[in-house]
């Protein structure tokens, strides 16, 4: 069934008595969550398909690198395919194709074919994101949507959270190809409650496809990915001729994709999206929130395997209760954005958030682990407060012809803001240590290593902790959305 079955005298499909919206929930919802964990599942596997392939950290890097760059790569044509298939068209055949990276990922003779398998699912994966935003924003009025986003929130942050812990187990008692084959099962199983349950909620307009635009957007995000993870594969860094190159011909590829959109009648992303002040702003709290982010989970975990000398289980388990926790809270925190709006949450949490990165630039090789975990915590709390409401506050300001362009706007950026914010932090690290090492009297000695170290670690916390004010700010300006319609 192809058509949308909504009467004409309602506006979202939640209203419609005669709808049952949440097997369509459940649709997307259990497809995207195996697609997200899929995400982490591999990062603790990295190690063993060195010595499984006999390959070097830099090659083996492609696992997670590749990954993000076709995502980055199609998400941003995501609001074009989803203005021209049907939902239950783009998830059905979004689910098969990431089916199918996962089987031929869990059959793989070679890391050549491994490695197409894992880019194939990167397809399923970033087109999936899109999807999710869309469907519930059709289906639920913007007075409703705080609390489904909320358990959207869940799903993307819990997903990830038990990735490394499943991961490490399976790898442990199984092997590292059940990452792929336990997987199997549940991506046929969302297919088939696809197959049978998910309507569809949008309207096919098949606008035109511009190829040069499609280009456009391919270079530039594609190399600006690719550009900031190659950061760290090369000794010299920023000033690697190779990132340089690469990182010019993202931004000059981002500048032709954004200028060109202006120009066309039916953009392949409508970047008037930015005209809506309560979505710039959702974009800018977004950014700022991805890149703390992501300088916690990658610096933390350096730090306490470093200077702390704790091992990696140790590490991803002091990590495990603020992830969950991150989870857990947020459809609670969407059901008090439904009822009180945006700043009652983001004025308190974004003062969290700089509490939680000002002790983490205190640390030292004293640092007692309550201290961490209960950062940590503050940390995540913080995000399930900020993040979701701000996303859904700047979508609800959208008209409905513009909802797939802000979601792909959004979630073209996660990527993005994810290998800029490891790169730029990771780089800030590294110079900080080498600086401490140069007038260090003993350079080579142990502990004086890892005091180069938890220099680097302070630093990178210090300029997320200004990073930080910059939301506190940006809190005290927001708004509860109001939705614009249609003209």
């Amino acid at each position: 069934m192809e058509s949308n079955p909504t009467p004409k005298k309602y506006e979202y499909l939640a209203d419609d008595p005669n709808v049952k919206v949440l097997p369509i929930m459940l649709s997307v919802i259990i497809g995207a969550f195996f697609a997200i964990l899929n995400e982490t599942l591999l990062n603790i596997a990295l190690t063993t398909l060195m010595k499984e392939f006999s390959i070097t950290l830099p090659t083996v890097q492609w696992m997670a690198t590749g990954f993000m760059l076709v995502m980055g790569i199609v998400i941003p044509v995501s609001a074009l395919m989803l203005q021209w298939f049907t939902t239950r068209q783009l998830f059905l055949g979004t689910m098969i194709v990431f089916t199918i990276g996962t089987t031929i990922s869990a059959a793989a003779p070679t890391f050549s074919i491994l490695l197409v398998g894992r880019l194939i699912q990167a397809i399923g994966t970033g087109l999936l994101m899109p999807i999710i935003f869309n469907v519930f924003l059709l289906i639920y009025p913007p007075h409703k949507r705080g609390k489904i986003m909320g358990i959207v929130g869940l799903v993307i942050m819990f997903a990830p959270a038990i990735g490394p812990t499943l991961s490490g187990v399976i790898v442990e008692y199984l092997g590292w190809r059940y990452l792929f084959i336990l997987v199997i099962p549940f991506s046929i199983f969302s297919i088939l409650f696809a197959y049978k349950y998910l309507v569809n909620v949008s309207e096919v307009t098949k606008p035109k496809i511009d190829v040069l635009s499609i280009v456009y957007s391919t270079i530039g995000f594609g190399s600006i990915i690719y550009g900031f993870s190659a950061v760290g594969q090369s000794d010299a860094g920023f000033s690697s001729p190779n990132v340089i190159f690469t990182l010019f011909a993202g931004v000059l590829g981002i500048i032709l994709f954004s200028l060109r959109q202006f120009k066309l009648a039916e953009p392949v992303i409508d970047l008037r999206v930015f005209k809506y002040p309560m979505y710039t702003h959702a974009v800018i709290m977004f950014v700022i929130i991805i890149m703390t982010m992501f300088a916690s989970e990658i610096i933390l975990p350096i730090y306490m395997q470093g200077p702390l000398a704790l091992s990696a289980a140790t590490a991803g388990l002091i990590l495990l209760p603020g992830s969950l926790l991150n989870g857990a809270m947020s459809p609670f925190m969407g059901s008090l954005f439904d009822k009180y709006g945006p700043r009652v949450l983001m004025v308190p949490a974004t003062i969290v958030l700089s509490i939680a990165m000002f002790i983490l630039s205190r640390l030292n090789l004293e640092t007692p682990l309550w201290i961490i975990i209960l950062s940590y915590i503050l940390l995540m709390l913080s995000v399930s407060a900020i993040m979701m409401p701000a996303e859904t506050n700047g979508l609800n300001q959208l008209p409905k012809r513009l909802y797939p362009h802000g979601t792909a706007v959004m979630t073209t950026l996660q990527p993005v803001a994810g290998a800029i914010g490891v790169s730029v932090f990771i780089s800030i690290m590294n110079a900080r240590q080498l600086s401490y090492l140069k007038n260090a009297n003993n350079p080579t000695d142990a502990k004086t290593l890892d005091l180069a170290m938890l220099a680097g670690v302070e630093l990178v916390y210090l300029i997320t902790f200004i990073i930080s004010l910059f939301a506190i700010v940006l809190s005290f300006v927001v708004y509860r959305a109001t939705p614009i319609e249609d003209k």
